[in-house]
């Protein structure tokens, strides 16, 4: 299935994505695209309000982008194995059965099937800026990915390793 196919799949039902992405096997590129995926469209979200804040502070946009650039896309991934490690080890204690891979997958695709709605942010934190319709757009992403998350890694701890 094309990747925008699965992306609307999780809206309708997230655990079966990542069963149907389990069952084609352990494949570490796969997890590391989709991270990387989302790290990349995260920094792109960003540069609406860059731009915003480089204009209404005289602010150099080149340096506001290399900094969003770092952050995005070489420390944020590594923060996020970091996170999918302590979930695997909580869903551990909790009973699961799953491999730390299923984690990895369940955290990686739930972030970047959030995409659509990261984008969204970063267009109305642009163009409105700060206030309630970019608080309401954020607690709606944040939503979405956390039930993406839990549903995905639910299925995840379920497959036997």
């Amino acid at each position: 299935m094309p990747l925008t196919a699965d992306i609307v799949a999780t809206y309708r039902g997230p655990g079966r994505v990542v069963r149907r992405l389990l069952d084609l096997g352990q494949r570490e590129d796969r997890a590391l695209i989709f991270v990387m995926g989302f790290c990349v469209i995260a920094f792109i979200a960003q540069l609406p309000a860059l731009a915003r804040r480089a204009h209404l502070e005289g602010l150099e946009l080149n340096m506001l982008m290399g900094g969003a650039l770092l952050g995005s896309v070489i420390i944020l991934p590594l923060v996020l194995y970091v996170l999918a490690f302590v979930s695997y080890g909580a869903a551990r204690l909790a009973g699961g059965r799953g491999s730390a891979y299923g984690a990895r997958l369940a955290l990686f695709w739930a972030l970047l099937s959030s995409t659509p709605l990261v984008l969204l942010n970063g267009l109305v934190a642009g163009f409105l800026g700060p206030g309630p319709a970019l608080t309401l757009v954020g607690v709606i992403w944040l939503a979405v990915f956390i039930w993406f998350w839990l549903a995905g890694l639910r299925q995840a701890q379920r497959q036997a390793e």
